[in-house]
């Protein structure tokens, strides 16, 4: 079985030709060795970090009950869960545990695509990621990604544009 045939990566890329986006479908590159972490995504494809865009998965916690959100955000910095709690309307903002990411995403801490998942997340796409022309994203795998744009990915996540760092 190649890497191409990992449900995950066959899970992405049926998503992104179904939405339209099949640049970024047939763009998809298996990479030699997991990139867990935007600095060595970014080395493995060649690009500035900020050009990486990072799905978290938090847990937004509001009067006791914890709910998933994604947020997308540039390689270049990381997310303020403070002001991620005030643009969700939430109490508290928490880092997912692997097994919540797994169960909101059905992909694995490291490889979680903006898409793909078993229902919609609600997400907030960070807006520093507009200033690339390509922007790579994870494609349900770790030692996958996929090239698409900032708003390729507003689009493909129905996401809300946010300043997610401050």
């Amino acid at each position: 079985m190649s890497a191409l045939d990992h449900p995950g990566i066959r899970k992405v890329a049926a998503g992104l030709s179904e939405a339209g986006h099949h640049e970024a479908a047939n763009g998809i590159r298996v990479l030699a060795d997991a990139v867990r972490t935007a600095a060595e995504a970014a080395q493995a494809v060649g690009v500035p970090v900020g050009a990486i865009a990072n799905s978290l998965v938090f847990s937004a916690v509001r009067d006791g009950a914890a709910g998933p959100l994604l947020v997308l955000t540039s390689g270049a910095h990381r997310a303020d869960t403070d002001l991620l709690a005030g643009l969700a309307g939430a109490d508290r903002i928490e880092r997912a545990k692997p097994d919540f990411v797994r169960e909101h995403t059905g992909q694995v801490i490291g490889g979680v695509s903006p898409i793909g998942h078993p229902a919609p997340i609600r997400t907030f796409v960070d807006v520093d990621l507009e200033q690339y022309e390509v922007v790579w994203a994870a494609a349900g795998h770790p030692h996958a990604v996929f090239p698409t744009t900032y708003a390729g990915l507003v689009e493909l996540t129905g996401g809300t544009p946010a300043r997610v760092a401050r």
